[in-house]
Order: C-alpha cells, then sequence, then structure tokens
C-alpha cells in the first residue's frame, strides 16, 4: 500500500480544487488589471520514494500519518509570477480563501538566505470534504506553496544545478557569483515593479 494509505486518492482532488481556485483568482486579476497574477506554476503530489526518504531523513515514523501531518509537503504548488508584487497579492488572496489557513510562513523575498535565495514559502491547510488519517470525517490536509518572480526562480534552478555538482574546482568562486547574480536579479525586480507602478499610474491619472 502506498505511504500514503487510502487517503492517496484524494490528494489530486484536493490539489485540483485549489488549483482551480487559483486559476479563477487569476483571470479575475487580469480582467480587473490587464496583469496576470502570475506567469505559470507547477503543482504536484510528492512521489512515494521522495516521501519515505525525506521522513527517513528527518527521523519520522515510515507511517501515513507522518507522511500526511508530519512533513506537511505531499502536495506541493510552486508559483512563479511576473512582479514582486504579485507574490504578496496572491499571499493575501490565500490569506482570505475559505477553507484555507496558513499555519507557517517565511518570507525570504525581503529576508533573503546567506547565499542569496529569495521566495516566499507558505505551508496552507486545508479543510475538505474527505476523511483524513485523523479520523476526522472533513479531513484537514497540507499543502506547501513557494512563490517566486521568473528571476528568482531562475537563479533558484540555476543554484540547484550548481548545488550539486562535486567536481566543481572553485566552489567558494561559484557561491560568491551566484550571491551578486541573486542580488542583481533582485535589483531588476524592483525597477521591473517601479515600471509596472509608472504604466499603472499613466493609466489612472
Amino acid at each position: 500500500m502506498s505511504i500514503y494509505g487510502p487517503y492517496e486518492q484524494y490528494l489530486p482532488l484536493i490539489l485540483d480544487d485549489l488549483t482551480q481556485r487559483i486559476q479563477l483568482a487569476n483571470q479575475t486579476m487580469k480582467s480587473d488589471t490587464g496583469f496576470k497574477l502570475y506567469e505559470h506554476f507547477h503543482a504536484r503530489i510528492k512521489e512515494e520514494n521522495s516521501m519515505v526518504e525525506k521522513l527517513s531523513r528527518k527521523g519520522y515514523a515510515i507511517s501515513t500519518n507522518s507522511a500526511l501531518k508530519k512533513v506537511k509537503d505531499s502536495i506541493g504548488i510552486r508559483m512563479v509570477c511576473g512582479f514582486v508584487d504579485d507574490i504578496y497579492k496572491t499571499v493575501s488572496l490565500l490569506r482570505d480563501m475559505e477553507g484555507v489557513t496558513i499555519v507557517k510562513e517565511k518570507d525570504y523575498v525581503q529576508n533573503a538566505k546567506p547565499n542569496g535565495y529569495r521566495s516566499y514559502h507558505l505551508i496552507l491547510e486545508i479543510e475538505t470534504p474527505y476523511p483524513d488519517c485523523e479520523g476526522n470525517e472533513q479531513g484537514y490536509y497540507f499543502v506547501e506553496m513557494q512563490l517566486r518572480t521568473i528571476a528568482m526562480d531562475s537563479w533558484a534552478s540555476l543554484e540547484h544545478q550548481m548545488k550539486y555538482k562535486h567536481d566543481i574546482k572553485n566552489p567558494e568562486v561559484i557561491t560568491r557569483e551566484l550571491k551578486r547574480c541573486a542580488d542583481e536579479l533582485a535589483s531588476c525586480d524592483l525597477t521591473m515593479q517601479t515600471i509596472r507602478h509608472l504604466i499603472e499610474n499613466d493609466r489612472n491619472p
């Protein structure tokens, strides 16, 4: 049986419902302002072998309860936004969404990690019509979300590739250059945001 037990069948349904609500919000934003809330996003159910590896690495029991309640990323969404403001608009939208509670958030956009990493991380608790592993008939499931701009996402992809290369001759140089690149991209994001504000103000004098 799957690490998610009999509750595996509900995970894609929960993901589809949340995805549809986000897509509707995106359509509304585009209709109201002419700008999209996001450029694209990737949604996934964590593969069983990845979940088992993570449970083992964190020292949790290899069980359905651990997979659905301890780790909190069986369902994951990565949203890539065009502008920094859209990240915060999305967080606000999720905060007000019925049946959704933000139980944890880390703002690495305003407070970047030392290596330059920027992103907004959320753990959402979703109220559902489906039973959960704690015996609730209308159960609760967790969704992990990461929100980034296009620049942040490009940098994170590059940094991820470098992290797993073990034959780099000058890792300290790569680390320094990645940090410099992250700062330059952050500056570019702010400039792009300023340009959009100018466009919006020109439309609404």
